[in-house]
């Protein structure tokens, strides 16, 4: 089988896990045969001295359908 890997960036104001959660949930809408997700990085969005926004870039991996 050959998987194709696709890259996505998580949005969250709760955390990193939040904002991988909803990347993958964007991309199951979408993509069939998701076999896995890395997790490329991390970062955020401060204002006033805190954590506003949380973002996590990760690689999706799906099997192609022939």
């Amino acid at each position: 089988m050959t998987v194709k890997v696709i890259e996505l960036v998580g949005n969250s104001s709760e955390s990193w896990e939040d904002a991988a959660q909803n990347a993958l949930a964007d991309a199951d809408e979408t993509l069939e045969n998701i076999s896995g997700i890395e997790i490329v990085s991390q970062t955020a969005d401060v204002e006033n001295g805190e954590i506003d926004q949380y973002r996590t870039t990760v690689h999706v991996s799906f099997g192609l359908q022939r």
